[in-house]
């Protein structure tokens, strides 16, 4: 398909290609004309249009290509005005195949930690609905069988997922996208006495019997800990990687280790760490406690080789956005952290397209 139009101009095609050859994609590495990611290209008299398709909508560096975009083609003699829109298309990890692909699921992505109480599910949630705030299609699935807390955080509580005619769930929908619980059927008292060859069963259904439709992202909420439960369920799910969220204390990061060496041992690509509840700032004299000592996570990132994605604030207004069905991403008030989600999500989608595509 031809990506170039003109009208009546003495500029070449060649020569804007050729700036548009200095710009490197800069998480992937070339530049953008060799990577195939010059979707359209239109010039116009001294003006020139170029649309750009990007790997993840919720690129963490879009700006910084639009910026190089504008600055290369202005040097190009002739052109006055440069104009950049975007595109996105989110591509399949192609080194899947030997797990069965969740169809319409572009990437599978775990959120795990190696205890309970690092707010892992509030981190899932967030991330989730931040990648949908961003133009993708998102859902989560709550792995959580012990514990589910989607039905509270997305307010679903009471309210079950519809069957298709081919006997598939029907995700239930908040905020943007799509998730399924055990939470969404089994009612709130009802104790969860589940064997792990059921919890087994139980997410497998999750993932294969469920009409999830296109996904690019499925955020998958897993149990805290290593245990046997992790192993079956990261080894039975198609992942492209794995998140591992933690405290800064030290303790904590001695869970860290298990986790990933679990992962690493399963072959499973470990995306990054977040380290939550990493400061605490006071929101009426703005004192920052570091009440869990701080960068625990970006040490253990470099101890390890990992990447660092981010640190989210301790918030009461976070805790209360969970509580109440209302996710901290959701909330326009400051004390609620929703750009740190965002950037944290941007930094995942980026990390996710480098282990795809690099």
């Amino acid at each position: 398909m031809n990506i170039f139009s003109r009208r009546n101009n003495e500029l070449s095609e060649e020569a804007v290609l050729a700036a548009l050859a200095t710009v490197q994609e800069p998480e992937l590495g070339g530049d953008l004309v060799s990577r195939r990611m010059i979707k359209h290209l239109q010039i116009d008299d001294s003006r020139v249009a170029v649309t750009i398709d990007l790997t993840t909508p919720a690129c963490p560096l879009k700006d910084q290509i639009e910026q190089e975009v504008r600055a290369a083609v202005l040097r190009v003699p002739g052109v006055r005005e440069v104009a950049v829109e975007f595109t996105a298309t989110v591509r399949q990890n192609p080194g899947l195949f030997n797990k069965a692909s969740i169809p319409g699921v572009a990437h599978v992505i775990a959120v795990a930690s190696g205890k309970g109480g690092v707010g892992k599910s509030t981190v899932a949630t967030n991330l989730a609905i931040a990648l949908a705030q961003e133009g993708a299609r998102a859902g989560l699935l709550d792995a959580d069988v012990y514990g589910p807390s989607a039905p509270i955080m997305l307010n679903l509580k009471g309210r079950p997922p519809m069957v298709t005619p081919e006997r598939k769930m029907v995700p239930l929908e908040a905020f943007g996208i799509r998730t399924i619980s055990v939470g969404y059927l089994v009612p709130e008292d009802q104790p969860l006495i589940f064997r792990g060859p059921i919890i087994s069963s139980m997410l497998r259904q999750f993932l294969y019997d469920v009409a999830w439709g296109e996904l690019d992202y499925l955020v998958v909420d897993l149990p805290p800990g290593t245990g046997d439960i992790q192993l079956t369920l990261a080894q039975a799910i198609p992942l492209s990687g794995a998140v591992i969220v933690t405290t800064p204390q030290d303790v904590a990061m001695a869970d860290v280790t298990r986790g990933i060496e679990m992962f690493r041992k399963l072959n499973v690509p470990i995306l990054g760490l977040i380290e939550n509840m990493s400061y605490f700032r006071c929101p009426h004299c703005g004192e920052r406690a570091e009440i869990f000592a701080h960068g625990g996570a970006q040490a253990a990132s470099r101890k390890f080789g990992v990447p660092f994605l981010g640190e989210i604030p301790l918030s009461l207004a976070i805790r209360e956005g969970g509580d109440t069905g209302r996710p901290a991403v959701t909330s326009d008030q400051p004390e609620a952290y929703a750009e740190a989600f965002r950037e944290v999500a941007r930094n995942l989608a980026g990390r996710v397209s480098v282990a795809t595509l690099a």
